[in-house]
Parts: structure tokens; sequence; C-alpha cells
């Protein structure tokens, strides 16, 4: 994976959200977020929700230098998270992933718009967007399916010395064009 020529870490602006490069700054207002377990229930680490946990996930999307703090922006209230990762300059891919809201934004269409603005902005420089789902990950799998990902395989992953079952969809710009987000802008 190489370092990519580009911002993966802009300042993204919808209208329900905003998002802004993750800072050290943001940890408490995440983690009061993230320290709810029903986020991490169908997750392959359900642990999550644990502070010491969540530190060690934390430091690591501070150190991919693409994380994002997902902002409401009626409240101005932090209540995500997502980030680009894994960038491969020669298959033209870019991974998004690691994404999570509070429960109280699962609906309203808040993670749909945080797709479309990162999904604009980095169309612009990569042919494929990758996504890497807990193999039963539902609620994830259906969204990125929804978005016009294309199933490509399932695997097993190893970190901090668990293997959990994966499932790795694909999305195209012309997928996401044909998918729900019919996004014809890009």
């Amino acid at each position: 994976m190489s370092v990519p020529p580009f911002d993966i870490q802009p300042t993204l602006v919808g209208e329900k959200v905003e998002l802004r490069p993750l800072a050290h700054l943001d940890f408490e207002a995440l983690y009061a977020v993230a320290s709810d377990p029903d986020i991490w229930a169908m997750h392959p680490y359900p642990d999550r929700y644990r502070r010491d946990v969540f530190e060690g996930f934390f430091e690591e999307a501070i150190a991919s230098k693409g994380a994002f703090a997902i902002f409401d922006r009626a409240s101005n209230a932090i209540i995500g998270s997502s980030r680009f990762a894994n960038y491969d300059a020669q298959a033209s891919e870019i991974e998004i992933g690691w994404t999570f809201f509070a429960c109280s934004h699962w609906r309203g269409g808040f993670n749909r718009e945080t797709k479309a603005l990162m999904l604009r902005h980095i169309f612009a420089y990569v042919k494929t967007v990758v996504f890497q789902i807990g193999a039963h990950n539902l609620r994830s799998r259906t969204a990125v399916e929804r978005l016009g990902g294309k199933f490509v395989r399932s695997y097993v992953r190893e970190y901090q010395g668990q293997s959990q079952d994966y499932v790795m969809y694909h999305l195209t710009v012309e997928d996401a064009r044909a998918g729900a987000l019919a996004l014809e802008d890009i």
C-alpha cells in the first residue's frame, strides 16, 4: 500500500453531516458514542465499546491519517466516525470502513450522506472503493449492497490474535451511479 498523492482527510460538508479530520481531542466525545454496546453487536469485535479496546481502535484511526469525526450539523455533536485507508495506486483503489454511528443516528440518512460525501471526494482519485465487512454484519452488508457494491469474496481475517469471517465488496464509479445514491455528479 502506498501513500496517496491526494488528500484523504479533507473536511467534507453536507446538509446533515460534517466530516472533519479525526484529532486526539475528539477522543472523549467519540468514546461517549462508541461506549454503547448496541453499536458493536453485529461487529466481529463486539467488545469495542470497552474503553481499553476503543483506545486501540482510536489510535489506529489517528495513525491511518484518513479517519474522520462525523458531526451532526444541527447540533454540532460528534455522532460517529469513518475512514479511508489502504490506498493502492497500482489497483487505483482505496478502502472505506471502520464506520460507526450513534444508535440515535442510525435512521435519518446520516450514513447515506456520509458515504455520498466520501465517495464524491474519493472517486476523483481512484476507480474502486473497497469495503471489508464482518460476514455476519448484515446491517453493513445491506448498506453497501444498496450503494451498488458488488460482492468479491469471503475470507478469514486475522487481527490481534483473533480469526474472523469477513466479506469484501468493490464499488466502482459506475456502480455508485447505479446504486441507491445515484451519484450522477461523480
